[in-house]
């Protein structure tokens, strides 16, 4: 009696983990389904609300390669405009003195005032500073003495040199440089994010004219079902100081989690940061995904600024904030890729003691031979929280007659 039973208790237990692992199933695909058709309704909303709605992606056909080659020489230099004459001739020993402490500002301080000397990061009583400004209350008596102090700071080698996004200090012409009408970089993406993830990531730069849209996209997980996916969009004009952002846009998704969109609008004067603050604005300020280009055009104009013990400093607008980054040049490294090593100098950011928690700040791999782009990114936001990627392939570039539409112009959100 009990051999007959058996098999049926068996038979039933079968039964029922069978009954259970469809029900598993079913609810993950009813969880998932929900998922997708909260995503969809959220993007079609998000497109009926133009304030919350991305710019449109501008399309372009890239139609060649960039070759590692030796960096250009830097665009030619205007000769600086000669100091008007005096209306009364001034003492000789005056004369040399003020003489000498124009010279030694000249050498040091360029005219927008954006060059300077700077003590090194571990002894500089505020890491964000990128401009140092001279003492304007010394007295007639001591001119001679600061005249002989400035000629012996403008001859000695400076132990940083700190550089804004003002390029045209150094009196290079910004039509000397030629923008490139389209470019765009891929890249393998490696980090931790609640254990190893891999995905991929690419920076686009596109132009029409004197606008211009920069576009950075992260997928972290396969391309079918990503984990995480965050495109970045700046849009603004184009100046012989290189980019002046108007709008930054954000867009992020996180499987089972809301999407999340954030916009930064740039005022005449004001940065309207995407919790509604409203902030001074600021000469040079760049947006996250506008910096990479930035820092493309200003090594591109000043490559003397690139070299191991520099630094180069701008304001940095991001969704909730405003502050000053001064990325270091720590070393010079080798880069593997897919079609060779290659060169980079290592720009690392300095500690910024506002820094709030889970900030994620950046670190940049610039390569002079491939025109000043960045081969290698490291996000962090801890130790056990980054992405880092790397160059994938050859960048790609585009030509004017490969843009299908135009750069939109500003929205305010």
């Amino acid at each position: 009696m009990d051999g007959g039973l058996r098999p049926k208790t068996f038979a039933g237990r079968g039964a029922t983990s069978r009954r259970r692992l469809a029900w598993s199933a079913l609810v993950i695909a009813v969880v998932l389904l929900h998922g997708a058709v909260t995503r969809e309704l959220a993007d079609r909303m998000a497109q009926l609300d133009p304030a919350r709605a991305m710019p449109e992606r501008i399309a372009v056909a890239y139609v060649r390669t960039i070759e590692p080659e030796a960096p250009p020489p830097p665009p030619r230099a205007v000769a600086a405009p000669a100091p008007r004459p005096a209306a009364r001739r001034a003492p000789r020993r005056v004369a040399a003195a003020a003489s000498a402490v124009q010279a030694a500002a000249s050498a040091v301080e360029a005219p927008s005032a954006v060059v300077a000397e700077a003590a090194p990061p571990a002894s500089a009583p505020d890491s964000d500073t990128t401009v140092a400004s001279a003492d304007a209350s010394a007295s007639a008596s001591a001119a001679a003495s600061a005249a002989a102090t400035a000629s012996a700071s403008a001859s000695a080698p400076p132990a940083s040199t700190v550089a804004s996004a003002d390029p045209t200090a150094s009196g290079a012409t910004g039509d000397a440089f030629e923008w490139p009408a389209s470019t765009r970089i891929s890249y393998e993406l490696v980090g931790n994010y609640r254990g190893e993830v891999s995905g991929s990531a690419q920076v686009e730069w596109i132009r029409m004219a004197e606008r211009y849209q920069a576009n950075v996209d992260l997928v972290v997980g396969p391309d079918f079902s990503p984990l995480i996916t965050r495109r970045m969009t700046s849009a603004g004009r184009i100046t012989p100081s290189g980019l002046v952002p108007e709008r930054y846009d954000e867009d992020t998704h996180v499987v089972f989690r809301d999407r999340r969109r954030n916009s930064v609008v740039f005022d005449s004067d004001a940065v309207i940061l995407a919790n509604g603050e409203r902030r001074d604005q600021v000469a040079g300020v760049q947006d996250t995904a506008s910096q990479f280009i930035q820092l493309t055009y200003l090594f591109s104009i000043r490559p003397e600024l690139l070299k191991v013990g520099a630094a180069v400093g701008f304001p940095l607008a991001l969704p909730r904030a405003l502050d000053t980054y001064v990325y270091d040049v720590v070393e010079m490294e080798t880069v593997n890729s897919p079609f060779g090593p290659l060169r980079a100098f290592h720009l690392k950011p300095r500690p910024r003691p506002n820094r709030r928690p889970g900030s994620l700040s950046a670190e940049f791999w610039i390569a002079p031979e491939l025109r000043y782009l960045p081969v290698r990114i490291r996000i962090e936001q801890d130790p056990q929280t980054f992405i880092e990627v790397t160059i994938a392939k050859k960048p790609e570039m585009g030509s004017a007659e490969t843009v299908t539409s135009s750069v939109p112009e500003r929205k305010t959100p």
